[in-house]
């Protein structure tokens, strides 16, 4: 629906997103787009019900290393433009409908239900508006950051904030996982007791991988790759302090995650919008008041604080609907190490070197606290380490 609209509606969208005539053909790469990713949305979401883990794998990592490598070819082999990337998702979201054409076919039924159509409108209509503001709290800081700096600074903000893309990954993988999962699992009898556990997992490592990328993703950045150039080039290097703030909300965006279990569970996506639309004015108004204080630090902030308000106010509304007992003890603490740890490292930063000797001291000490706050014990990773060697 999105799409038909926005090619319906394409004199007057086309002006608003400011595309010149000469990238024009993006405005329609991008419906594209966005048409048959809606279209394998579903495919998608009945091979992880069915637990077709090996086909749903093979597909997204196909698609991946086709887009990856045809936006290499298209920039680097016949030099053309942004069209490239374009171009590359369309190839590559293609492949995807393609391979998925088989699960489509098996399932598809002309019919119409008006009871199922009913339920599904009431449970589905609210994620577009849902969407769109989950959208702005993701992009909404970038044209923010531009009007109150400027380009080159927009530029540094943007290349060092993609380095969150590891965070974002974690959080993107549990979360293809997660959904089948819980809806799977709901009716079991010890339902919330799994999901109360796989929360603190998740929390455990997802702190285990801020920690290790905060310290050492200076490193990663700044190697030289190629005559003297380095992963995002040295002219962005002076933005990578932001990288931890970024990485912190992501990990509040997995917490989210985490939470919409209960609402879809009791089908009360109803709730979506209000949740996202909230996080979005929290992005923008902390945006307004911190990057005139703070600059990029402020803006990666401020969608820190969109995350936490988000993950927070749905934990209420979830808890509201479908109660879990939380280990509330141990996710305190582990928030608290994790939000100590972020102070101190912008303390270290802005007022001395950080050298790999306090890069060890500090992943010492953040270890240390994880087994002197008894947030994990010997005997758990004993026992997580024997599962891992059956397994193997």
């Amino acid at each position: 629906i999105l799409s038909l609209i926005l090619f319906i509606g394409q004199g007057a969208f086309i002006p608003l997103m400011e595309i010149t005539e000469k990238y024009k053909n993006i405005y329609y790469y991008f419906i594209a787009v966005l048409f048959l990713d809606a279209v394998a949305l579903i495919p998608f979401a009945s091979l992880r019900l069915k637990r077709k883990a090996g086909q749903f794998t093979f597909i997204k990592l196909v698609n991946i290393i086709l887009n990856l490598s045809l936006n290499l070819y298209l920039i680097l082999g016949l030099k053309m433009g942004i069209e490239a990337i374009f171009i590359s998702n369309l190839v590559a979201s293609l492949f995807s409908l393609f391979a998925l054409f088989p699960e489509i076919l098996s399932n598809f039924k002309f019919r119409i239900d008006k009871v199922i159509v009913k339920k599904m409108l009431k449970f589905a209509i609210p994620y577009l508006p849902g969407s769109i503001a989950a959208m702005a709290v993701q992009v909404i800081d970038r044209p923010i950051v531009l009007a109150m700096t400027d380009a080159k600074t927009l530029g540094i903000y943007q290349a060092s904030y993609k380095l969150g893309i590891f965070m974002m990954l974690f959080v993107s993988m549990f979360q293809y996982a997660w959904q089948p999962f819980f809806l799977n699992n709901a009716k079991e009898e010890n339902a919330k007791q799994l999901f109360s556990k796989i929360l603190t997992l998740f929390l455990l490592a997802a702190s285990v991988i801020w920690i290790i990328l905060t310290l050492f993703v200076s490193d990663f950045a700044s190697w030289e790759i190629y005559h003297g150039k380095t992963i995002i080039g040295q002219k962005y290097l002076s933005g990578l302090y932001i990288v931890p703030a970024v990485l912190l909300g992501y990990l509040f965006h997995g917490l989210y995650v985490n939470f919409t279990a209960g609402i879809y569970i009791e089908e009360k996506t109803k709730y979506f919008p209000l949740v996202t639309g909230f996080g979005a004015v929290v992005n923008i108004v902390v945006n307004i008041i911190l990057i005139p204080v703070m600059g990029i630090l402020g803006a990666a902030l401020a969608t820190l604080f969109a995350y936490m308000a988000m993950s927070i106010s749905l934990f209420f509304i979830s808890q509201k609907y479908y109660e879990v007992q939380y280990e509330y003890s141990r996710i305190i603490k582990i928030l608290s190490l994790l939000i100590v740890s972020c102070c101190l490292y912008y303390l270290v930063y802005f007022n001395y070197e950080f050298t790999l000797l306090i890069k060890f001291i500090f992943l010492t000490g953040f270890t240390i606290a994880l087994f002197a706050l008894n947030i994990i014990s010997k005997e758990e990773i004993v026992r997580l380490t024997k599962i891992l060697l059956r397994i193997k």
